[in-house]
């Protein structure tokens, strides 16, 4: 769906009320995106929230269940190689570690301007 929207991103032109005026709509990327996923769709949820991220213009940071650190090392090498063969580098990073210690480090942190989470409402809290 990502690979679809990149190219339907374009943002939409409308008519104005007002004679001639109209109204166009901008995506503006908005920096540092972090992302959370959960245990039980590691890939999956992480995939979706980076590419749309991605494809906006945003560099992502995701930080993935404690207990999901291996198949999240191995996507992230993918991605890391696949992005530099596209002249992009280190716009797609991963944190690994401790949930509450680092998941609260990056839902706090000003410098991440949107946080995609994918987990319980205990976790979320």
């Amino acid at each position: 769906m990502a690979t679809g929207m990149s190219r339907t991103i374009a943002g939409a032109v409308l008519p104005s009320e007002r004679p001639d005026h109209w109204m166009m709509e901008v995506w503006n990327p908005l920096g540092i995106v972090g992302v959370i996923s959960a245990f039980n769709f590691p890939a999956a949820v992480a995939g979706w929230n980076t590419a749309l991220a991605l494809i906006c213009g945003d560099a992502v940071l995701w930080k993935p269940a404690l207990t999901s650190n291996l198949i999240t090392i191995a996507i992230q090498k993918i991605l890391a190689e696949v992005l530099a063969k596209a002249g992009f580098n280190s716009i797609a990073c991963l944190c690994c570690g401790d949930g509450p210690d680092i998941g609260n480090e990056l839902v706090n942190d000003k410098r991440i301007n949107l946080v995609s989470f994918t987990g319980s409402t205990a976790v979320g809290r």
